[in-house]
């Protein structure tokens, strides 16, 4: 009885052993990162993509979990070691709150179709991740890679996988955000703060110049903005444009106000009180709001 029960003691400590997970390792190597589209997230990546484990074991059965390979060409397949090179149509929720200081992280994510977390887990192969030299995305600075392996669980299905995630991080050029986005704002708010110097007998000249810039600053918010996709939250830029059109609309009104009491004889001390104010008030609360606007957390 009792080698009976040492026996199956024995069997089930076997089999418990034999059901531990195995250990993939996996790497990539990026060698070209292309056709990034901002209004749709979705962008092109050619890799090499290695698998290896200390047993043999199935681990070729992999899918991507952000997109769809274009082209998978099998270098190395032995039953401890797989070798890929793949071209990859994959895409990313893109957070565009700071936009166009915006920063993305473009991931390249692999799942195992079938096994779950209790018979394969990946493990980060760091000696076989990176990045090439040449890689170059337009427009953009790569500032970076990270590698990590995460546990994704579908609740629905009571299941758990072992989720491997390689990223690119790309940062837009600060210098070229400047000069495209906000050089055009900052010259437009001179003009109208520029303007509030013209005297009141002047403002027919000065109303032109309010309102041409406020039509400008309108198109090129719609310019600026026609690159994103629509979202459910404001960006850095309509933030900036939120304050523009506050600035703007303000030295516009003053300007009509000073039009309008320019006709009354008995209101030509109100005008200049209005010329002054406007002059003194509207300069100080242009530096807050776009104070704030940088300033706030986005």
């Amino acid at each position: 009885m009792r080698k009976s029960l040492a026996f199956l003691f024995g069997l089930l400590l076997g089999f418990l052993g034999a059901a531990e997970p195995v250990k993939v390792y996996v790497g990539v190597y990026v060698l070209n990162l292309g056709k990034f589209e901002l209004a749709t997230g979705a962008y092109t990546v050619d890799f090499y993509l290695s698998l290896r484990a200390d047993k043999p074991v199935e681990m070729g059965d992999f899918e991507f979990m952000n997109g769809r390979a274009a082209t998978v060409d099998k270098l190395i397949d032995t039953p401890t070691e797989k070798f890929y090179r793949i071209q990859a149509n994959l895409s990313q929720n893109l957070d565009l709150r700071r936009y166009p200081f915006d920063e993305h992280l473009l991931t390249i994510e692999i799942e195992d179709k079938r096994r779950t977390v209790d018979e394969l887990v990946y493990v980060v192969d760091k000696q076989n991740c990176g990045v090439d030299p040449g890689v170059i995305v337009v427009g953009w600075r790569l500032a970076g890679w990270e590698a990590a392996v995460l546990t994704h669980e579908y609740e629905i299905y009571g299941e758990t996988y072992s989720r491997f995630v390689f990223g690119l991080r790309i940062q837009r050029v600060i210098l070229n955000a400047v000069i495209k986005s906000f050089l055009p704002i900052a010259c437009m708010v001179l003009v109208g703060l520029l303007s509030l110097l013209l005297t009141p007998d002047k403002v027919t000249t000065r109303l032109s110049l309010n309102i041409s810039t406020l039509l400008g600053a309108v198109m090129f918010h719609v310019n600026l903005t026609a690159s994103i996709p629509p979202v459910g939250y404001l960006t850095l830029a309509d933030r900036i444009m939120i304050a523009t059109y506050v600035v703007l609309v303000l030295i516009l009104l003053s300007g009509v106000a000073i039009l309008r009491w320019m006709e009354q004889e008995e209101k030509k001390g109100l005008v200049l009180r209005v010329y002054h104010q406007a002059l003194g008030f509207i300069p100080p609360l242009a530096a807050a709001l776009y104070a704030l606007v940088f300033l706030l957390p986005v």
